[in-house]
């Protein structure tokens, strides 16, 4: 993947690492439960985070990082592709803010509670930003079986910007309010798997547009989807629940299976509009 071309990121990295782990209004509760809550599935979803976040009134505290551009390669790299992703999204879609992006380790407090790197890379609606601990990098290839290529690490970085669009579209409060109608929890699950699969199919469609909006120096090379989609396999939750050793169970997938998100951050590639990422048809 071509991303080294000159040009800088957004600038508004909000840098933790290093800081140590803040602490937790409500107490340790909160750490216990949002852990349990999060899986190696590209964190645990936007509107799991703000339920759990309501229930125990609890926010995470943490002293604020450095901001600007990282002059370490792995955090430099997440500040060229999230402002190429932001870039991509105000061209796309009108009215378009950009999310805040925290890098930590182990863990740090945020909007919705205490996270930690057990949750993988997520975002939070209630303060609008994506945490990223650079260690899942490593954890994603060798525990999961994804693919290691700058572009399986990109589609990580825009799969969560893709959630903050669903809440500056209002995606993500249908969602909330269409579980909370649901009749049953496999009902319920079925609007988180819609609501992912279309944060993949958005990660598609920023691929698509990465090298229009950067004059190429951001843009994919020979190879790189077939990465993407090798991750987007990996993390089905079919193939994770075969790898933990467990029984296939589709009433208790939250993010698709392995099929449905290659096919979607396929689309979405394919077409480079966001209009073809309507996963809730039928719903």
């Amino acid at each position: 993947m071509r991303w080294r071309g000159g040009q800088r990121g957004g600038g508004g990295i909000e840098d933790r690492r290093g800081m140590g782990v803040g602490g937790i209004a409500g107490g340790g509760l909160g750490v216990t439960v949002l852990a349990l809550l999060g899986y190696f599935i590209f964190g645990i979803s936007p509107e799991t985070t703000t339920q759990v976040a309501t229930q125990l009134g609890a926010a995470g505290s943490q002293a604020e990082g450095e901001r600007g551009t990282p002059e370490d390669d792995a955090g430099l790299f997440v500040d060229v592709i999230g402002g190429n992703v932001n870039a991509v999204w105000s061209d796309l879609l009108m009215g378009y803010r950009a999310p805040t992006v925290v890098l930590y380790e182990t863990g740090t407090g945020t909007g919705c509670g205490f996270g930690q790197s057990a949750m993988g890379p997520f975002y939070c609606p209630t303060d609008q930003t994506v945490y990223l601990d650079l260690g899942f990098w490593q954890q994603m290839q060798t525990q999961l079986g994804a693919s290691g290529a700058d572009f399986a690490k990109a589609y990580v970085i825009a799969h969560e910007f893709g959630h903050h669009v669903q809440t500056l579209t209002g995606a993500s409060d249908d969602v909330r309010q269409a579980q909370a109608r649901a009749t049953s929890q496999a009902e319920a699950n079925r609007f988180s798997v819609a609501l992912e699969l279309q944060a993949d199919c958005y990660a598609g469609v920023w691929a698509a547009n990465a090298a229009r909006v950067s004059g190429g120096e951001v843009a994919l090379t020979t190879g790189d989807l077939e990465e993407g989609l090798k991750t987007a396999s990996a993390i089905g939750d079919d193939t994770l629940q075969q790898r933990s050793g467990g029984r296939v169970s589709p009433d208790g997938f939250t993010h698709g299976t392995s099929a449905q998100r290659v096919e979607w951050l396929r689309r979405g590639y394919q077409s480079g509009d966001p209009a073809s990422c309507d996963t809730f048809r039928g719903y």
